[in-house]
């Protein structure tokens, strides 16, 4: 590789980690080519799934300030950088690490903070950013009913109230 397309390779390395919210190396040995573009089709949109050298990964890293992911960078590793949703990009990955184990997490980071394999998996676990607001948007609509429905029984409360010391008083002839 000559020095220019050194060059060019860690500017866009660069760029991919300053652009992206989350970046999860993997280990991709003895998958096949067609393995690797059903990958990036699990992925889908949400990541870009990326085979580089680790001394041009590791220089475009600390290019964009992330020097967790030094000790990870041994062997082949492939990159999937995230620019949507992370928590679907690490399903993706999990789900196909499972069908096919050949490919290995090998950690990564996710708004600049260092992540484990099991961190990762974890993310997996979650529910995604959409159903999660859903989740948030509808309890804090079960409040504001719950809320309403206080406010409605006090005058409620009252009218039953006076009702009813009405009935007494009119039952003890006063």
């Amino acid at each position: 590789m000559a020095k220019s397309e050194k060059t060019g390779a860690v500017a866009e390395l660069t760029s991919e980690f300053d652009s992206s919210s989350a970046a999860v190396l993997t280990e991709y040995r003895g998958l096949t080519v067609a393995q690797l573009k059903q990958l990036r089709v699990s992925l889908g949109g949400n990541a870009k799934f990326a085979v580089a050298k680790n001394t041009l990964t590791k220089i475009a890293a600390n290019n964009a300030g992330i020097t967790s992911l030094d000790g990870l960078l041994t062997g082949p590793t492939a990159i999937a950088f995230v620019k949507g949703d992370v928590v679907e990009a690490a399903k993706g990955l999990r789900e196909f690490a499972k069908a096919n184990p050949l490919l290995v997490i090998k950690g990564g980071v996710v708004d600049g903070k260092p992540m484990t394999p099991a961190e990762i998996s974890k993310l997996a676990d979650l529910e995604s950013r959409e159903v999660l607001l859903a989740k948030l948007a509808g309890a804090l609509k079960a409040k504001q009913s719950q809320a309403a429905a206080t406010f409605a029984a006090l005058p409620t409360q009252m009218a039953r109230l006076a009702e009813a010391l009405r009935a007494k008083r009119e039952e003890a002839g006063e």
